[in-house]
């Protein structure tokens, strides 16, 4: 089956434990590599503007401390990461990504701190990813915007139902996930590896639904994903995983 069945293995956070997570080095450097297929994460300064960051705060990646959703552009393009990197901000991802054929990337929309984006800021935080998708996306990607919480993904659904949408969940795919998908709405959903079933997938599938596993920490994470039968599979390591696959698994049909 899985010879026959094509999954798509992406970058998380750009390759996490390959590159310096989220910036616009790890990109180039993930792309270079042959990689074509990405994760990552937006969220909003206080001024309203979109920076590529998982983490609220700083002091994880960076040298400086504060809370991004707390802080002005001006003072967030000054920080820089423990390796040297400046920040990422959306508007500058996207025109790295403009020219590039047969993307996938998702945007997972980082929304699930209620007080930082109370209800109110949803719809203006959406409407401002969507725009700037949009408006560079290249005619061949195959972009999604992603989330933990409900709340984007059902303003999405209902004032923007031509955008892609994925949702993720901290459980494997089960009937319980399934269901939550077919109550919003979406065709995809990113669960993880652990308690995934091969019944499950397949159930899945007949359900119309994408299904996306993660996390992928090891190879043989992406091993165990593309004998489960998932469409697209999530990894820290993508060249690692890469080369494994070229080297001990020519047969498997991956894209990247």
């Amino acid at each position: 089956m899985a010879q026959e069945h094509v999954t798509r293995v992406f970058a998380h956070r750009a390759g996490r434990a390959e590159q310096d997570e989220n910036t616009l080095s790890a990109f180039q450097a993930t792309y270079t590599a042959g990689i074509n297929g990405f994760e990552t994460d937006v969220r909003m300064t206080k001024d309203g503007n979109l920076i590529i960051s998982h983490d609220n705060s700083l002091q994880r990646m960076t040298t400086s401390e504060g809370i991004i959703e707390e802080m002005e552009t001006a003072e967030l393009k000054k920080v820089v990461t423990k390796k040297g990197h400046k920040l990422l901000f959306l508007d500058e991802l996207l025109d790295f990504l403009k020219d590039k054929p047969n993307l996938y990337v998702e945007f997972e929309m980082k929304t699930s701190e209620t007080n930082l984006y109370p209800d109110d800021r949803i719809p203006e935080y959406c409407e401002k990813v969507y725009k700037a998708i949009k408006a560079k996306m290249p005619e061949d990607a195959d972009f999604s915007m992603t989330s933990f919480d409900y709340r984007p993904l059902r303003y999405m659904r209902q004032h923007h139902p031509d955008m892609a949408l994925l949702y993720i969940s901290g459980n494997p795919c089960c009937d319980q996930t399934i269901e939550v998908c077919k109550t919003l709405g979406i065709k995809r959903m990113g669960v993880t590896l652990g308690g995934t079933s091969r019944d499950a997938v397949v159930k899945a599938h007949k359900e119309g639904l994408t299904v996306s596993l993660w996390p992928g920490t090891k190879v043989e994470d992406t091993i165990l994903g593309i004998a489960l039968g998932a469409d697209l599979l999530c990894t820290d390591i993508p060249q690692q995983v890469k080369n494994m696959l070229k080297v001990r698994m020519p047969e498997v049909k991956v894209k990247y």
